[in-house]
């Protein structure tokens, strides 16, 4: 004991000295020595290798792995208990119960490998599984052929040394793309995106034939997905995936296809959410759901349904983006690829496989021909008969032996002992009834077997193609593409937030908040929202929406900025320091920096704003300028038109009103708008309309233009060219509206089962119609928009009688415009087989009337909002003592 206690003090004493000198010297390191040493690492590598990362040779974690063999050893053609396979599998996955069923059922879900039944579970709304014992599984046929060929299977020993369990199963099929895999492991993770069965096995073809070939994620919730940063599925790629929102009526919205990752539960959920903050507005929601997906969004009276969709994508879980990170096993390392080369990888294994399984059918159809043939020369020959003098068995060998050697120069390989002890195994009833026929037809065959194999050996890379197509054609129906690919347009927040909360500002003290409501009330507004704040000494500023903010005193103009907005415009007119002139001056603003002080006059001190209008589309007033009487000034009043003013960027200087005072300026007549009409196009691609030259030139669109759409369903309606409008599929004209302009439509009446023909004009805008008859089995036939449309008809031919000659009807003179609920005009009595829009007729479209010849402006040429841009001098001098000079 005394010994021991020695030696406590002994190493006390040296981890003292170890400290003190640890604290003397803070470079020093103790490392970790003995068993120690290499744990992290050792743990590190289990994880990776065992438990998290799947391997590229089947695409399979060592659990799934597991499981797929433990099905295999229990599968006779029935259903067994899901516990049962997972009792049969802890034989060889050494963890409990629970992570091998959470994984079989993950399996299940993916509707490949595991023929389910029984309650699995449901991805969409997220309900989880029955118990273990309660539900059924068996392997899919698909399983069956691809993932397994126990004679080309490498084993190895279980855990426990108990059993056999493959290294990899010779899964024959890009399985790890087709089902995806996710798992963090110690100092990496994986994230491979699931991808379409079709695609791939049609991409595993192109790579045999040397062509190039892309995939992309394909999701079992469907929706819509942008692919456009896929990066091949490496690290730093992302996909943007949408839930499939649609109009169902004006005060409905209906989801019926959900984000990869999400489910009903969890979008749900997000949407109340996003209503309590105040983000979106809505009445109720609905959870409709059972094989399909259908949430139906109820919105208040008045809400723009566009705006709300597009709300749904920038607040909720309806739109989502997913990071993939393509990382797998080979050779016992991690290895980052892209999802291309896995599948060059996975396809080139494939081929590998295929080329095992027949070379091993080639070696079993040589030895099925040699003993065959062997059969044949030893009963053919009698050679049987040889054996009957011998004692021994060593005799009968050689007797055998001696016997076939006359007639086995043919043979393709040494005849062996076991051979020839073989031979001795036939029995005597075999012998006697020995058909040389048969056996010579059983030989022919055997051998065409043989050329067939050598020639798919000699023919792999074909041999292979007809492989993945045989299982296309096999397994391919039902599995087309679920997800949509488009591109999505950026969905800025701020504009199509709601606007929950109110603005107010005190002009006086210079401040403005949602917390000052005894004060002005200004707008509604948002919490994400910044507001544009102008005071009288000419000072601006862009600030976020707060509770309450000092902008500076006197504030003259106070309102929610609307970033990159080019049409509006301020018209402003300012004195120049204390004694100085006064200038005018048109600009906008379109971005700046958040809570920076800019001055939108020349920076003089004693600087002030005598005159400020905003102006939501350029609108330029007439003000009436009135001088203080003061010396020989010969004028005193005169008016002024902002339209002669050209629209700078804020920080431009001006132009010269008059060096004298002014006593006060007074608004003599409300101005129009003087930018040019605004062009908008239609991008098919992400299905939006744009200022921006993508897609369609739509037309060119004045404040009051409104845009006509026309629906497969029969229905017209008219609206506003908002650029956050959605447009529905079914979608078939849309085009700027020219309400003089008449519509032609042809429908088949579903109640009087005769085809209609009506012209109709749209009378007032904004507006939504149904122009075919309500009956559940009408349809739009043909709709056209030109001005004297042209149609010809082609009949049916009706039993016993020659078809009627095709017809060609001008729809002008076929009938007159009438309104658009008239049921029209029977087209024919006859049957008709098509109808097809022909070229139509010339029509001189009347020029459009002009109303103003004021000069425009482009917006797009306004000046940029930059401060470092040079003044444009004033290039005009005062000529008289009270005139302006305007430029």
């Amino acid at each position: 004991m005394e010994e021991n206690e020695e030696l406590n003090e002994e190493n006390l004493n040296s981890q003292d000295e170890q400290l003190e000198n640890q604290d003397n010297s803070q470079d020093s390191l103790t490392k970790v020595t003995g068993m120690y040493k290499d744990w992290f690492l050792d743990y590190a590598s289990y994880v990776i290798l065992e438990r998290a990362v799947p391997a590229i040779e089947d695409g399979f974690k060592p659990v799934q792995r597991r499981i797929m063999h433990a099905l295999k050893e229990l599968d006779d053609g029935r259903y067994n208990k899901v516990a049962n396979v997972v009792g049969h599998t802890m034989q060889y996955h050494p963890h409990g119960d629970a992570s091998i069923a959470d994984a079989m059922v993950q399996i299940g879900q993916k509707d490949l490998l595991i023929d389910t039944q029984g309650n699995w579970g449901n991805i969409l709304t997220g309900d989880s599984a029955a118990a273990s014992r309660y539900i059924e599984a068996r392997l899919s046929k698909f399983a069956l052929e691809v993932v397994f060929s126990p004679k080309i299977t490498e084993w190895q020993s279980s855990y426990d040394g108990r059993k056999k369990e493959p290294v990899n199963l010779p899964v024959k099929f890009p399985l790890l793309l087709a089902q995806g895999a996710e798992g963090i492991a110690v100092g990496l993770s994986t994230k491979v995106l699931p991808h379409n069965f079709i695609e791939l096995i049609d991409s595993s073809i192109k790579h045999l034939k040397g062509q190039k070939f892309t995939i992309y994620p394909d999701f079992p919730t469907a929706g819509i997905i942008d692919v456009s940063g896929y990066n091949d599925g490496l690290r730093g790629g992302k996909i943007r995936v949408r839930a499939k929102i649609a109009q169902l009526d004006k005060s409905t919205l209906i989801i019926n296809e959900i984000p990869y990752g999400t489910n009903t539960s969890t979008l749900i959920d997000s949407i109340l959410k996003a209503n309590e903050k105040g983000k979106i507005k809505i009445r109720k929601i609905e959870d409709n759901t059972a094989a399909d997906v259908e949430i139906l969004i109820h919105l208040p009276s008045g809400l723009s349904p566009d705006k709300t969709i597009d709300a749904l994508y920038a607040f909720t879980a309806c739109e989502s983006s997913i990071s993939p990170l393509g990382c797998i096993i080979e050779d016992n390392k991690p290895l980052f690829i892209g999802v291309t080369e896995m599948l060059r990888r996975s396809t080139d294994y494939t081929v590998e496989l295929l080329k095992a399984e027949l070379e091993v059918q080639l070696g079993e159809l040589e030895e099925q021909w040699h003993f065959a043939s062997l059969e044949r020369i030893f009963i053919e020959n009698r050679i049987y008969r040889d054996i009957e003098e011998e004692e021994t068995w060593e005799g009968v060998i050689r007797a055998i032996d001696e016997g076939l050697k006359p007639h086995i120069k043919h043979l393709k390989r040494a005849v062996t002992e076991e051979d020839i002890a073989r031979l001795t195994e036939i029995r005597i009833k075999r012998i006697s009834k020995f058909d040389i026929d048969k056996a010579q037809q059983l030989i022919d065959s055997l051998e065409d077997k043989i050329a067939e194999v050598n020639h798919h050996l000699a023919h792999l890379v074909d041999f292979a193609i007809e492989y993945f197509k045989n299982l296309k054609v096999k397994y391919g129906k039902d599995r087309e593409r679920k997800s949509e690919i488009r591109v999505f347009d950026d969905i800025e927040a701020t504009k199509v937030v709601i606007r929950n909360t109110k603005l107010y500002v005190n002009r006086e003290e210079g401040f403005v908040g949602t917390s000052l409501k005894r004060d002005e009330y200004v707008a509604d507004c948002s919490d994400i929202d910044d507001i544009i704040v102008m005071t009288k000494n000419g000072e601006m500023m862009i600030t976020k929406v707060d509770a309450k903010t000092f902008v500076g005193k006197n504030i003259i103009h106070v309102a929610v900025f609307k970033k990159k907005d080019k049409r509006t415009i301020y018209n402003m007119i300012y004195k120049d320091g204390k004694g100085g002139p006064s200038y005018i001056k048109r600009f906008n603003v379109t971005g700046v920096t958040r809570d920076k002080v800019y001055d939108l006059t020349n920076g003089s001190p004693n600087s002030e704003v005598l005159y400020f209008s905003e102006n939501p589309n350029g609108e330029a007033e007439v003000i009436t300028v009135l001088l203080r009487q003061a010396g020989s000034i010969k004028k005193l009043k005169w008016d002024i038109d902002f339209a002669d003013v050209l629209i700078k960027g804020r920080a431009s200087k001006g132009n010269i009103v008059t060096k004298y005072a002014i006593k006060r300026i007074e608004l003599k007549e409300k101005g129009v708008s003087t930018l040019k009409p605004r062009k908008i196009w239609f991008d098919d691609i992400v299905r939006r309309l744009n200022v921006d030259g993508r897609g369609e030139l739509l037309g060119e669109f004045k404040g009051d233009d409104l845009l006509l759409v026309i629906t497969q369903k029969g229905i017209a309606k008219t609206f506003s060219p908002e650029l956050t409008a959605h447009f529905d599929e079914d979608m078939i004209v849309l085009e700027k509206w020219i309400p003089n302009k008449p519509i032609s439509a042809i429908y088949y009446d579903g109640e009087k089962e005769r085809y209609y023909v009506k012209r109709f004009l749209i009378e007032n805008g904004n507006r939504e119609d149904l122009f075919i008859s309500e009956h559940s089995k009408s349809f739009l036939e043909l709709v056209s928009t030109d001005w004297r449309p042209v149609v010809e008809i082609e009949f049916a031919k009706q039993r016993g009688k020659d078809a009627k000659d095709n017809q060609s009807i001008d729809i002008e003179d076929f009938i007159s415009i009438k309104g658009i609920k008239a049921l029209g005009n029977q087209l024919t009595s006859e049957k008709v087989k098509t109808i097809n829009a022909l070229e139509p007729l010339a029509y001189e479209i009347p020029e459009p009337v002009s109303t103003s010849d004021m000069e425009v402006v482009d917006e797009e040429a306004l000046d940029d909002d930059s401060e470092n841009k040079p003044e444009q001098k004033n290039k005009g001098k005062d000529t008289d003592d009270s005139q302006p000079t305007l430029f």
